[in-house]
């Protein structure tokens, strides 16, 4: 199986940064429309960044919003359509869509036509789904995540690396399937997979599986320290090289203009600093490093522009 479907990049590690699709939340401003979206992802591409995410939600609720409080967001695939037009460089992805909460044949199509947008430009982000107010809100089922989840990707996982899936599940089943046409990494085997999880039984799906792994949100290598033993004891129980599996790290980075609610595990300070903060997760051997930033402005990647120059030169 190869596991070098991740995109080349000349900066080591890649540096990305996570758009907020949503009204408000730690990582946006209030009220984005899709124009301002658009703005930043130039802004993003402009300044030489190696990747621009969307996160895959349809809304916010407390736990995760103060009580009464509530908070809506664009779709997030959708969204990659518009995000892979306008641009022409910088890789695309997902960081994470939730697989249980559509068909994975459907799941298969849009990423392949996703590919073909963006010109083999996209990362596909996987996740089992955490939010229930989501899942109550719309009708989903939040039972059993980790076996629909599983269930699904037995389906999603042949579609996008051979076109073709055969499989009967308990939630999710598929007849002589097939996923043509295919995008332009389809002779390679399509598109990469990235997991985003921290639970036992997905991050042994990881080490199967995944040509890229995701944890998020952190201010400092320390703090994902529990999650990444997991992952390379998962790839010792299987039998899986760690080095052939991309680490990613969602980083808080809180810059000028940050409201009250940034978060207390960030990277902060002056252009310096932040570089500083960028370089210690590359130290502590992540190969690509996604950067949520409060604010969320063309005005806030310009400053996170700065740390990116001092923390190229090194």
């Amino acid at each position: 199986m190869p596991w070098n479907r991740w995109p080349s990049m000349d900066r080591k590690p890649g540096v990305g940064v996570i758009l907020s699709l949503c009204d408000t939340s730690p990582i946006g401003t209030p009220r984005l429309g899709m124009s301002e979206v658009l703005a930043q992802v130039a802004a993003l591409e402009g300044a030489g960044f190696d990747s621009v995410w969307v996160p895959d939600h349809f809304l916010h609720r407390a736990p995760v919003m103060e009580v009464g409080q509530e908070v809506g967001c664009w779709e997030a695939w959708v969204a990659l359509g518009a995000i892979a037009q306008a641009t022409s460089k910088i890789q695309i992805g997902v960081l994470v869509t939730c697989l249980p909460w559509r068909n994975p044949g459907i799941v298969a199509r849009m990423t392949e036509t996703l590919e073909e947008l963006s010109g083999g430009r996209f990362v596909l982000g996987l996740g089992a789904g955490w939010h229930e107010p989501e899942y109550d809100a719309y009708g989903l089922p939040f039972d059993h995540r980790f076996s629909r989840f599983d269930d699904a990707f037995a389906i999603l996982e042949p579609l996008l690396r051979t076109g073709k899936a055969d499989y009967q599940g308990e939630y999710f089943s598929a007849k002589d399937a097939i996923s043509i046409p295919r995008g332009p990494r389809g002779e390679q085997g399509g598109v990469p997979i990235l997991f985003g999880t921290h639970g036992d039984k997905m991050i042994e799906l990881t080490a199967k599986y995944a040509d890229a792994w995701n944890t998020c949100w952190h201010g400092k290598p320390d703090d994902a320290a529990k999650s990444l033993h997991k992952l390379l004891t998962a790839c010792e129980t299987v039998g899986r090289d760690p080095a052939t599996i991309i680490k990613t790290a969602g980083v808080n980075v809180v810059l000028s203009g940050a409201g009250d609610e940034a978060p207390e595990k960030a990277i902060s300070g002056s252009a310096d600093e932040i570089a500083a903060g960028l370089r210690a997760f590359a130290e502590a051997g992540y190969d690509h490093i996604i950067c949520g930033i409060e604010p969320c402005t063309p005005a806030a990647i310009e400053e996170l522009k700065a740390a990116l120059d001092i923390f190229d030169r090194g």
